[in-house]
């Protein structure tokens, strides 16, 4: 329940700011807009290459679709992914 509102909350988030791409807002929001975008792509990249990165080499290959989940909600969508792959004992 909670990761699904999180998600609810990233897809918010990425349309405030690639809004700002379409329609800039005032002059200096738009500036922190955008550094929070870069910053939003960079984390999210690196998120999942490092998630990339770790995976053993017997496992199985994350889909395209996988990553693009993991690259658009970050954080929720990893705790999503761990909870299906690795389930408590």
């Amino acid at each position: 329940m909670l990761i699904n509102l999180g998600r609810l909350l990233m897809v918010c988030v990425w349309a405030f700011l690639l809004l700002n791409l379409v329609q800039p807002f005032p002059k200096p929001l738009t500036y922190f807009v955008n550094v929070a975008l870069f910053f939003m792509v960079i984390m999210h990249g690196l998120q999942l290459v490092l998630l990339r990165a770790t995976q053993p080499k017997d496992a199985a290959k994350l889909s395209r679709t996988t990553q693009l989940k993991i690259f658009v909600f970050g954080v929720f969508e990893l705790l999503a992914w761990q909870k299906k792959h690795y389930p408590k004992q």
